[in-house]
């Protein structure tokens, strides 16, 4: 029998949660809740959406799990907020790890974490908790990726990386082996990193510009 899962959020995040919960993990969602202020609709994936204020009236923390599906906003603070009073209500927080990831290092993934497929996490990483993967990344041997992390798709981290709490990482970006990223960084889409970076750290990469040329003048293509 699947274990019942409540997830916190009605927005994409959670209807992916769902989605992946009930097609690929050993849960099942029963039911969506958000804090009473933005309970704006009663019902979402055709299941019920309760206040979050009122969740222990209608699923107690000893028969139902929580995961709380949101995204990075604030540097990941509103997940980290709603992660740790899940926690301090005595409810088991759940994590989704991908069947379909590689994943080598014997299961040292924390709470709350969001694995989806096509990750490589290579032997000794440590992941902590409240940290999402989407799809498609590299995480080198020996790297920590500490707590409230959000990590975009397709990005590369070398081996030895330790990345601090609540930091994002944009996609496609690249960090080279043995560095260190500081609490709370922005690592931009496409960037490279190349050395250590600085807590509260923001790191862009370059964006291209236009041509000057049109594409219809453009004779190979």
């Amino acid at each position: 029998m699947k274990k019942s899962l409540v997830i916190f959020g009605v927005g994409d995040i959670a209807q992916l949660a769902h989605f992946y919960f009930n097609s690929d993990s050993e849960y099942q969602v029963v039911a969506f809740t958000v804090d009473a202020a933005y309970l704006t609709k009663t019902n979402f994936c055709g299941l019920p959406v309760i206040a979050f204020e009122k969740i222990g009236e209608h699923y107690t923390p000893d028969n139902y799990e929580v995961f709380v599906a949101l995204s990075y906003s604030k540097l990941n603070a509103i997940r980290k907020e709603k992660y740790l009073l899940a926690k301090a209500l005595g409810y088991r927080i759940a994590s989704y790890i991908s069947s379909r990831a590689t994943v080598l290092n014997e299961g040292r993934i924390g709470e709350n974490c969001f694995i989806f497929e096509d990750n490589t996490i290579q032997p000794f990483v440590n992941i902590g908790n409240n940290v999402t993967l989407w799809s498609g990344n590299h995480i080198g041997h020996h790297s920590i990726i500490k707590d409230h992390c959000f990590i975009a798709s397709h990005v590369v981290i070398s081996g030895g990386v330790e990345i601090g709490e609540q930091c994002f990482v944009g996609v496609n970006a690249t960090l080279r082996d043995h560095i260190k990223v500081g609490e709370k960084c922005v690592i931009g889409a496409g960037a490279l990193l190349l050395s250590n970076a600085d807590p509260e750290g923001v790191y862009i990469g370059l964006e291209t510009n236009r041509s000057k040329v049109p594409s219809t003048r453009l004779s190979h293509i």
